[in-house]
């Protein structure tokens, strides 16, 4: 059995003052890709960012394997009219914090490697600002990956981009799973999140439900977590198989 690379116990966080998450309770095992699914305002967002360190729990405990995770926000999150490189984008974000010390050989090495993995080492000296959204999302999985972490966080990786993007980060997280790394990302993208995942989360403030994606067809499941049954084609895709 792999050790787990993240553990959230009885996680509890309020910001401003209403509660987001409720007695969490989250493994995600090396080697393991686990999807976060529920509704706007679920608290998704805000359990990535309580592994991250970004906000403090009210309660509970959250133990990553590794130091500091790798962590892909949320294209919006990131400022593209700053006048840098997709090289620099990424090389910054494995030597940010050191105040002197100028990169390293072994930070070069990584930058280059993480964005041959993303398939932009041909455009490593393009203005970040000039890319599409399908490149620009890349640039922040090879940030994320630059670090090397034993656990990758993702927030929505599939949302605005294109085929070829999806297709390229789906094989991409697989080949890191078979790598031993840790993969918990947020998604509405069920289709994919059966196609990537091994796990999925049903979370509503609290995990609502936990398994393989075959596993959570239940309609009470669905009722709880969004507030709605899961259809007849809902239950198909989760269980692989065609409605029609």
């Amino acid at each position: 059995m792999r050790a787990d690379a993240l553990r959230a116990g009885s996680l509890t966080v309020s910001l401003g003052g209403r509660p987001v998450l409720d007695r969490v309770d989250l493994a995600v095992a090396a080697g393991e890709t686990v999807g976060l699914i529920g509704p706007n305002g679920a608290g998704k967002t805000t359990l990535l960012r309580a592994v991250l360190g970004l906000v403090k729990p009210d309660g509970g405990t959250v133990a990553v394997a590794g130091g500091r995770p790798g962590y892909v926000p949320q294209k919006h999150e990131f400022t593209w009219d700053f006048p840098i490189t997709v090289h620099g984008a990424v090389l910054n974000a494995r030597t940010s914090g050191r105040r002197l010390a100028g990169p390293r050989r072994a930070d070069r090495d990584a930058t280059g490697a993480a964005l041959d993995r993303v398939g932009l080492a041909e455009l490593a000296h393009r203005p970040v600002g000039e890319l599409s959204g399908g490149q620009r999302q890349r640039v922040l999985v090879a940030r994320a990956l630059v670090r090397e972490p034993e656990l990758l966080l993702l927030d929505e990786p599939f949302t605005g981009v294109d085929a070829p993007t999806q297709q390229l980060l789906t094989e991409l997280l697989g080949r890191l799973a078979a790598e031993g790394t840790a993969v918990l990302m947020t998604t509405h993208d069920l289709a994919q999140a059966r196609a990537t995942c091994s796990r999925l989360c049903l979370l509503n403030r609290t995990v609502v439900a936990d398994g393989p994606p075959a596993d959570l067809s239940d309609p009470d499941l669905w009722l709880r977590a969004f507030g709605v049954a899961a259809s007849g084609e809902l239950k198909a895709l989760l269980a692989g198989t065609d409605s029609r």
